[in-house]
């Protein structure tokens, strides 16, 4: 079964796997530690399966398709050596003097960037919202919210797991990392929808008319 699923695959779509596949295993061999490597990869976990469920009723763009991958990719590797010790942001702030490893700064911009795509893309082929600006609003507030709630949800493993706390919400100190986590998934966002819009609109064409 498993080999007829796989002939059925697409090129791209083998090829998305086994990327997948290359740096899930080598984030998953000796990392800093487990539990964080778990809480870490597990949205890249959930995300494979749903991608999988939905792959032939509501195929996406090529488009996010490869942000996602992209957003795996900087999850494993925050799991393999937990956001504050990843080596080459160590290098970068001993270049340019910062005070903190900033890979995790990274990870949030892409929790704005990467779901922009994806909404926009969920918006505009079931048709929810009318209107470009009501559509960027909604984006923006959906974004925005998604960081907020992953922000409650270190709070609450913070809480249950003092072992795990520290390198799981990777505030390294900084007073104000909840807030500034926020604001980077919010330009990100925003980055998203200046920079990718017209290439999305024209990946969707051929989608839209498939679209429910």
């Amino acid at each position: 079964m498993l080999q007829r699923t796989v002939k059925r695959l697409s090129p791209g779509a083998l090829l998305w796997l086994l990327l997948f596949s290359i740096v899930l295993t080598w984030s998953a061999i000796g990392p800093r530690d487990r539990l964080t490597w778990w809480l870490e990869v597990l949205p890249a976990l959930l995300a494979l399966l749903l991608l999988a469920a939905t792959r032939r009723p509501f195929p996406l763009t090529k488009l996010s398709y490869v942000l996602i991958l992209l957003h795996c990719f900087i999850l494993m590797v925050g799991g393999h050596y937990t956001y504050a010790e990843v080596p080459l942001f160590d290098q970068l702030a001993d270049w340019f003097g910062w005070t903190r490893n900033n890979y995790d700064k990274i990870g949030h911009l892409a929790q704005g960037f990467v779901p922009a795509i994806v909404a926009r893309e969920l918006l505009l082929r079931k048709r929810v919202v009318n209107g470009n600006g009501w559509r960027v609003l909604f984006v923006l507030c959906f974004c925005l919210a998604l960081s907020a709630f992953y922000e409650l949800i270190e709070w609450w493993v913070a809480l249950l797991s003092a072992s795990a706390a520290e390198s799981f919400l990777g505030t390294q100190g900084y007073v104000w990392d909840t807030q500034s986590d926020m604001l980077m998934a919010l330009i990100g966002a925003g980055l998203a929808l200046l920079t990718l819009s017209r290439l999305h609109d024209r990946q969707m064409a051929p989608l839209m008319d498939r679209s429910p």
